[in-house]
């Protein structure tokens, strides 16, 4: 190993475990506050218990499945393909081996940051309660600081991984006698991790999506529409089961999506860094690294000078943190660049490359902006949506659909602009081949997409403090405190909504980057595996059906996910009837709900209904390109071919379908709450009725099938990343 090799890995090594150091002195931090009263800890207890039972059952399948993908890929690697000359070793048992065991670590590492996010937020939720009892400021650092140990904690792990990976195969390679070009084969073992974490992930955020939903929706309709009794009001049978399912949801299922999205995304642009080899060295392969090791940096200073006044705006006192971490991480990129990307063959590469990390954190503040627009009612979409309610659910739900689609539009053009732009100021770095061609440019849309991640760790903090908060306000509604504390957490739980779709429009943005990067690091391992350059021709028919078939999964997989909400809450709702009718008590206050038999239901439901559309996306890509490949005449990749056909056209399909479900369902969710502030009637209005019926409907599209769709369409180009030599 080099000096500079070295010192690399141990500034990313290091910094990782700064940060997981870090992490574990905040959980000490958050878990030293207050429980509140008895009957506040008995019923975050009675959460803390519904979810670590839920997450224990799901991994449990999630273990099954990924064994059994294990296997498949070691058998498929070592038993069922030819080594080439092109392979980065020659014994097709050995890289079999790495990429198998690569996999395996990839969703070992993912089950454990969904865990830990999940950990700290049914632990956060009490002190945030008990906090909010005294000061607003000590409520909102509790809440953040919970949401930043699983921000840490997330990409932390995912660095240590890809990171020590790299380190373990560069100091015990497995071919001997290549010396630093050894180096270069190494992105190619570790894909694995990047599938590993992706389809963990997709298991995750879709079980824990349906969970949240079908309680959600659940709760909703028989207890505010048909009882006509407020929200987390303790006599709802549902109300602990949809309070379990925020954190099963938003931070066990988030925490792993953007642990796939980080790790995932660090190993495609290594492999673009191995393009420009001969120019950058290892210093082009270790890039994606470093950025995301000092962007852990930022994230911590940027979480720490969150505070705010008891009187103030708790959303604008997140927003200066994260404008001071986009800051810090501009700082970073730019000595990064001129430290890492400047040969002397080059002299102006750094400057472009640094231009194209601004692009990448410019498109992140835009998806910020873009997202507040279509999702908080002081502005006109959400403001149309509650206008619409007035006369009746379905021009409520006429008008959601509408904003739904019409916010694909800013963000396909803000997409279209970054990835453009930063790929025309990579091919003009100065970086030429030996005929004298520009060949930056791909590495210009890696190093734009390490810009927008260079901010994850705030960003997943601000994540997690939405269910944290929320929780904090189901605790203290169940609990019966004063109306001063609930004010206090209606607040924090406003913010958090907001919070949650801003995340959720960052996830499409990162996705949208990624995937270019990701398609680009699939065609790359092509040329690595055949010596010659694929093209994607899609006037050939079979090609042509391959793209429509890659739609045509973005939408299937929708219609399960959401079909598997509408089965789960058909459960929870005739079992909160049945209660309700049964034990006439419990609107009195006279009988207890049984909470628990709602807390089975919706486990039960989301454990059988994710694993058919989590199979489907993982087999759909191995199906095409196995099949395709025997249509193929002499000496035509036509399998590798349709492949990055299905996975370009269901990418395109992904991202529109994701932003559609998340921005429209988002706008219904605060056009209800806009209603409940008192215009329109307010609460129990004929608008408000329309309004919950809206919020309903889009309850699955916001949480469930929305946020899987980033998770499918980063698992596509994984899964396409690991199994490409088996379609050549």
């Amino acid at each position: 190993m080099t000096s500079s090799q070295s010192t690399l890995l141990w500034i990313v090594l290091g910094c990782s475990a700064f940060a997981l150091l870090f992490a574990v002195w905040l959980a000490r931090w958050v878990l030293a506050r207050g429980r509140g009263t008895p009957e506040m800890q008995r019923i975050s207890d009675a959460i803390q218990q519904g979810a670590e039972a839920y997450l224990a059952r799901q991994y449990k399948t999630i273990a099954l499945l990924a064994i059994v993908v294990a296997i498949l890929i070691g058998v498929g690697y070592g038993f069922f393909r030819a080594t080439t000359e092109h392979d980065p070793v020659s014994s097709a048992k050995t890289l079999a081996l790495y990429v198998t065991g690569s996999f395996l670590l990839g969703a070992i590492s993912s089950g454990i940051a969904g865990f830990m996010g999940m950990w700290i937020s049914i632990r956060a939720n009490i002190r945030v309660a008990s906090a909010a009892m005294t000061s607003l400021n000590g409520a909102l650092q509790t809440a953040l600081r919970g949401g930043a140990v699983s921000g840490l904690f997330t990409v932390a792990m995912s660095l240590l991984g890809v990171g020590g990976l790299f380190a373990l195969l560069n100091e015990f390679p497995p071919v001997l006698g290549e010396g630093d070009i050894w180096a270069k084969h190494i992105p190619y073992l570790i894909v694995g991790y990047g599938f590993g974490a992706s389809f963990v992930a997709l298991f995750a955020q879709l079980g824990g999506g349906i969970y949240t939903k079908a309680a959600d929706v659940g709760a909703d309709l028989v207890g505010k529409v048909e009882a006509g009794i407020p929200e987390d009001d303790p006599r709802n049978p549902a109300v602990i089961a949809d309070l379990v399912g925020d954190n099963v949801g938003d931070c066990a299922g988030r925490g792993a999506d953007l642990f796939e999205s980080t790790a995932a995304e660090n190993i495609g642009a290594m492999i673009l860094g191995v393009l420009l080899y001969e120019r950058f060295g290892v210093n082009g392969i270790l890039f994606p690294l470093v950025i995301m090791a000092l962007g852990l940096v930022c994230s911590i200073v940027g979480v720490m000078t969150v505070s705010t006044k008891e009187d103030a705006d708790p959303m604008a006192a997140l927003n200066r943190g994260y404008y001071v971490t986009a800051a810090l991480v501009t700082v970073a990129f730019f000595f990064a660049t001129r430290w890492l990307l400047n040969p002397a063959s080059a002299p102006d590469a750094w400057w472009h490359y640094f231009a194209c990390g601004l692009i990448g954190i410019a498109t992140s503040i835009a998806f910020v902006f873009i997202t507040q627009y279509y999702t908080e009612y002081r502005y006109r979409p959400v403001l149309g949506i509650a206008e619409a309610s007035q006369t009746g659910p379905a021009t409520n739900i006429i008008a959601g659909l509408a904003v739904g689609m019409e916010s694909t539009v800013m963000p396909v053009i803000v997409i279209g602009i970054a990835i453009i732009a930063s790929y025309a100021l990579g091919n003009s770095s100065g970086l030429l081949n030996a005929a004298g061609e520009p060949i930056g440019g791909l590495f210009g849309t890696a190093a734009a997409t390490m810009g927008m991640l260079g901010t994850c760790g705030y960003i997943l903090a601000m994540d997690v403090f939405g269910p944290i908060t929320d929780n904090a306000g189901g605790i203290v509604e169940m609990s019966r405190q004063p109306e001063s504390v609930r004010d206090k957490t209606d607040r924090l739980d406003s913010v958090g909504n907001t919070t949650k779709a801003l995340t959720k429009g960052y996830a499409i943005g990162s996705a949208a980057l990624a995937a270019f990067l990701l398609f680009s690091a699939y065609l790359d391992e092509v040329r690595n595996y055949t010596g010659q350059a694929l093209h994607v021709d899609l006037s050939k028919p079979a090609v042509f059906v391959a793209g429509l078939l890659g739609a045509m999964l973005v939408f299937w997989f929708s219609s399960l996910a959401m079909t598997a909400v509408r089965k789960a809450a058909s459960s929870v709702i005739t079992e909160v009837r049945r209660q309700f009718r049964e034990k006439p008590g419990i609107m009195q206050g006279t009988d207890m709900p049984d909470y628990g038999r709602c807390v089975d239901i919706v486990t039960v439901g989301a454990l059988k209904a994710m694993v058919l559309p989590g199979a489907l996306v993982v087999l759909f890509p191995i199906v095409v390109g196995l099949s395709f490949k025997h249509f193929a005449p002499h000496n035509e990749y036509l399998g590798a071919e349709a492949v990055a056909a299905l996975l370009m056209v269901g990418t395109i399909a992904g991202i529109l379908m994701a932003g559609f479900l998340n921005n429209g369902g988002g706008a219904w969710d605060n056009a209800k709450k806009y209603i409940e502030t008192g215009v329109y009637g307010g609460k129990r209005s004929d608008a408000h009725k329309a309004a919950v019926v809206g919020d309903t409907v889009g309850d699955p599209f916001k949480d469930t099938a929305g946020p899987s769709l980033h998770v499918l369409i980063k698992l596509l180009s994984t899964i396409t990343l690991v199994l490409a030599p088996l379609f050549i």
